[in-house]
């Protein structure tokens, strides 16, 4: 295993430091209590500001419902938070990998189904400005990547559809293929999304199992299980672009334990995984941001040697799209023009640069609000050099976010958009105390079943 710097003593009290937490999540509940009550007020009628979202600060609407997957959601939350700390210390990695994926397809699947099979499910990726809706016009793919960048504009007779236009083709080539293996429709997409979002609760621990903190890995796992983001990880591609990239981001991880044992197997393992991280840069564009959480990886481990293998295989990627006839840095400029024919001069920076925070605050939940305020508070009393795996890797994760707010991009709708970054601040929870997890998890719980039953979430 991957040797981590020694352990650094939080000088804190534990008391100090529980009080702390509470506070953090008591800003967090005042910034989003705030931006719920200024986005109603923005809504009122003769406001004059616009932004087109109806139960801010989520993009959704205002209908407290109850469905087919209410009952069966609250039997898996009580579920993991009972058994899920103590089978996470005892259950062999296999198993538990297992057992952990599983129960977090249930608990999207069953977040789902609140909404009911159709409108929660098949019909989500059918919707008029879904990816859906253009698969049965791409008959020729090579015909369509040469062609992709010239139909991203808006106000054309052949312009994509907006979540189309909005991504690279990566993101429509996935439900293509899906298509060409006779996995049609509403249902199968969805079904493919949830999967690969559910591969988030076992690369995120691995990741760190990898680094040599199974420790931290083991406690995660029930936190990466009730993540409130599942709400939106079933349905949106945005969940399979966390799946997607998590997968790739634990590959990096393990080809730094292949190094660390002097396998030979390290730098085709980091290729890979390169090749996985250059895809999903092809599924949206900002994902070029988790670049920050790769490169912690092997900086954390000592071993940035492998990021020459890693980035390789990311620019065979590029290479390949391009030789197709798609270049990225024409498809991101077209993108952003875009943006600015639409929503983006309607939606008030001055709102959504702290609305989105806590929209994301909604699908992080008050845990890892909590454990990023415990590794933020660590890290800052500590030179980086001596940081650990976790340090790096949540602070990482916090840049990509504070960069992605700061843009300008992405105004509201962010607690589906980034997903992928959310995902990589989970592992602060290893951080928080012991006896008081099941009160946390319970918590996660809570939030998600809040927002999935008090509002109905768009796309």
């Amino acid at each position: 295993m991957v040797e981590s710097p020694p352990r650094v003593r939080l000088d804190e009290p534990r008391r100090t430091r529980v009080r702390a937490d509470l506070v953090a999540v008591g800003l967090m509940l005042l910034v989003v209590a705030a931006a719920t009550a200024v986005g109603a007020w923005l809504n009122r009628p003769g406001s004059g500001v616009v932004i087109l979202a109806g139960a801010p600060p989520l993009f959704a609407e205002w209908l407290p419902h109850y469905g087919p997957g209410s009952v069966f959601a609250v039997l898996v939350a009580i579920g993991v938070v009972a058994w899920g700390p103590a089978l996470a210390t005892r259950l062999r990695w296999p198993a538990l990998a297992g057992a952990s994926y599983l129960a977090s397809v249930a608990w999207i699947f069953s977040l789902a189904m609140v909404d009911g099979w159709r409108r929660g499910v098949t019909d989500r990726l059918t919707h008029p400005y879904e990816y859906l809706r253009e698969v049965p016009g791409i008959t020729d793919i090579p015909a369509m990547l040469r062609g992709f960048s010239a139909r991203i504009l808006d106000f054309q007779p052949d312009s994509w559809t907006m979540h189309v236009s909005g991504h690279p083709p990566a993101a429509t080539l996935v439900f293509v293929w899906l298509d060409r293996l006779g996995l049609s429709g509403g249902a199968w997409a969805a079904i493919a999304c949830v999967l690969a979002g559910a591969l988030v609760t076992v690369a995120v621990p691995v990741t760190f199992a990898a680094l040599g903190r199974g420790d931290q890995a083991r406690a995660m796992l029930p936190f990466a299980v009730l993540f409130p983001g599942a709400v939106w990880v079933g349905v949106s591609a945005d969940g399979m672009f966390a799946g997607v990239t998590a997968i790739g981001i634990a590959l990096l991880a393990l080809a730094v334990r292949a190094a660390s044992r002097g396998g030979r197997g390290a730098w085709p393992l980091a290729a890979v995984a390169g090749l996985v991280l250059g895809f999903g840069v092809f599924l949206s564009y900002g994902l070029v941001l988790l670049g920050l959480v790769a490169l912690a990886v092997p900086l954390a481990a000592r071993r940035p040697v492998l990021l020459i293998p890693a980035v390789a295989g990311a620019l065979a990627v590029v290479a390949a799209f391009a030789l197709a006839g798609f270049w990225w840095f024409d498809g991101y400029h077209l993108v952003v023009e875009r943006y600015y024919q639409g929503i983006a001069t309607e939606r008030p920076y001055w709102y959504w640069v702290w609305g989105d925070l806590a929209a994301v605050a909604l699908a992080a939940g008050p845990a890892v609000v909590a454990g990023v305020r415990r590794v933020l508070g660590q890290a800052l009393r500590t030179a980086p050099r001596r940081w650990g795996a976790l340090s790096f890797v949540v602070v990482a994760a916090v840049l990509t976010i504070a960069f992605a707010d700061l843009s300008g991009l992405s105004k509201a709708e962010v607690e589906r958009i980034w997903l992928p970054f959310v995902v990589w601040a989970l592992p602060a929870t290893a951080l928080l105390p012991r006896v008081s997890a099941r009160w946390w998890l319970a918590g996660q719980a809570a939030t998600a079943l809040l927002v999935n039953h008090l509002v109905l979430t768009s796309w």
